[in-house]
């Protein structure tokens, strides 16, 4: 019988990897957002930060500095990717907002060209 099985230090940690794991069987490779490619890079980072406490030797690799070095590593990759995806989130947000006046600027301007274009016919009915 097949079988999965996550590793992780964490709760957080597994869920993250569980989640990755789910969205990989529905989305294909190549639709890939921004946020998602900074999970993963985050997700990839942390297991790289694993596989290197874990290749060191057995007394180094229980000490408390490397265990200390380890979690660090994680809280400061946790937090990077926290701040990319806020700033991601911020950057949309402000594009929705751009085009939105943009948009706004559009149609004055039309309603403007028009109103002149009106002016110019009713001149030229005027004599």
């Amino acid at each position: 019988m097949p079988t999965l099985s996550f590793e992780g230090e964490t709760h957080a940690e597994i869920v993250g990897k569980v989640r990755r794991w789910l969205a990989s069987l529905d989305a294909p490779e190549d639709a890939l957002t921004a946020v998602a490619a900074v999970e993963r890079a985050s997700e990839l980072t942390k297991d790289a930060l694993t596989v290197i406490a874990q290749a060191s030797p057995a007394p180094i690799r229980e000490s408390e500095l490397m265990k200390a070095l380890t979690r660090m590593g994680y809280e400061a990759t946790d937090r990077n990717k926290k701040s990319l995806v806020a700033g991601l989130d911020a950057l949309s947000d402000a594009e929705g907002g751009v085009l939105k006046r943009i948009d706004n600027a559009r149609k004055a301007a039309a309603y403007e060209m028009s109103s002149a274009v009106a002016k110019q016919v009713l001149r030229s009915l005027r004599g």
